[in-house]
């Protein structure tokens, strides 16, 4: 049996490994359009590479998942992200656990999973092309015949191929496969920054807010968690929740909407309201700008005062009912006018891709096309930050890689 594997990624790495562990005596050929292996994994996680992600309740775990999660709840269940840990550490990668739950190898350098990977192929007997970009599928009869885009580069023929070429962008990348049959979900930008051009809270970049509530105006999307403000916008885990839940709707909103903060997490208006009567009673005497409510950083604090048009040298007695509206109103549901949005370009994560009702995720293999599977991020499926979408990725590969 001979199995072509396109994509030398993360999802086309482990899938390869996967169909030689099962099939020994099969060869099995990573193809890559490149000259470079595993640049995503380089990358990832600023070069330390965030393999998996620490929960392993599968029910909390498909949470993260906008797209894809009825189909990943039965696919955890054949290689979770405990059987991760355990691959890696089986063999030689240890692994540790953030507080956060993200995981990472102890070496805190990707390059560990590289190495990994690569003498795993090599111990297998995994073959690597790089500089093979694949320019036509077609079908004979239960075969696949495999032309390259170089010339001198013959066409083969393959008993099972899998697809694990990455998210694209652009529809345009995806069309190879439509013409198979496959449908296509538009593929839109996931996991993405808040740009506010007009907005002066921008002068605070580097201040955290652990945790804050964003939400969009005129949605029910909302998510929470640290928040960064940048020098170009918002940032941070609940904003690049917010941009992965709501990847298709922003899209439709050309990136142009209104965010709404709650700076004290989740409290709403006449609990924030007494927190505040509180301090008044307290501390009467004390400088506003001084003694900052919900350990709120002081710079984000004054700028919340300045913006309540209340001048940093009252103190709290003499705020008043009509400032502490004031501050309730910001505390609570601040806003913030959106103008446009800033990907990650080494981390790029697509919402869209070949559609799930199209692939049988007990195989991983297409529901069009005999023979062929899918692994990874060329499916409609995409997690938030956090080791999520590599999960999705071992996982759909493991799979993949039975070739059943």
């Amino acid at each position: 049996m001979k199995v072509a594997i396109i994509g030398g990624g993360a999802a086309g790495f482990f899938a390869a490994l996967a169909a030689k562990e099962n099939h020994p005596t099969a060869t099995v050929i990573i193809l890559e359009k490149s000259s470079k292996l595993l640049a995503k994994v380089k990358v990832s996680g600023g070069g330390r590479c965030n393999v998996t992600n620490g929960c392993t309740a599968i029910s909390e775990l498909i949470k993260a998942y906008p797209r894809g999660t009825r189909q990943l709840k039965k696919a955890f269940r054949v290689f979770s992200t405990q059987d991760t840990m355990n691959w890696f550490e089986q063999r030689g990668v240890p692994l540790v656990i953030q507080e956060d739950n993200c995981v990472f190898p102890e070496s805190q350098s990707s390059q560990s999973i590289i190495d990994c990977f690569l003498k795993e192929a090599r111990r297998l007997g995994v073959e690597i092309k790089t500089g093979y970009g694949v320019k036509t599928l077609q079908q004979q009869e239960e075969q696949w015949l495999l032309s390259f885009l170089k010339e001198d580069q013959a066409p083969e023929v393959f008993d099972k191929v899998i697809v694990a070429t990455g998210g694209s962008p652009k529809r345009s990348g995806l069309t190879w496969l439509e013409e198979l049959g496959h449908k296509i979900e538009e593929p839109v930008p996931s996991l993405f920054t808040f740009n506010m051009p007009e907005e002066a809270v921008r002068e605070l970049m580097g201040v955290v807010v652990e945790p804050a509530l964003a939400n969009i105006q005129g949605t029910k999307l909302k998510a929470d968690g640290p928040l960064l403000i940048t020098h170009w916008g918002m940032s941070g885990p609940a904003i690049l929740k917010l941009s992965a839940h709501g990847a298709r709707i922003l899209s439709e909103k050309d990136y142009q909407f209104n965010v709404q903060i709650n700076w004290t997490a989740s409290r709403n208006d006449d609990t924030v309201r007494e927190d505040l009567q509180s301090i008044v009673r307290s501390h009467p005497k004390k400088n506003a700008a001084n003694l900052a409510p919900y350990d709120l950083p002081k710079r984000l604090w004054r700028f919340l005062l300045t913006k309540a048009q209340l001048p940093e040298d009252k103190v709290w007695g003499e705020i008043g009912k009509n400032g502490i509206n004031k501050l309730v109103a910001l505390l609570t549901n601040d806003v913030y006018a959106v103008r446009g949005k800033t990907t990650f370009k080494e981390e790029f994560v697509t919402c869209g891709g070949v559609s799930l009702q199209d692939i049988d995720f007990s195989t991983m293999q297409s529901r069009v096309c005999k023979n062929l599977y899918f692994a990874g991020e060329v499916m409609d499926i995409d997690g938030i930050t956090g080791g999520y979408n590599f999960q999705s990725a071992w996982t759909t590969a493991f799979i993949a890689g039975k070739l059943g």
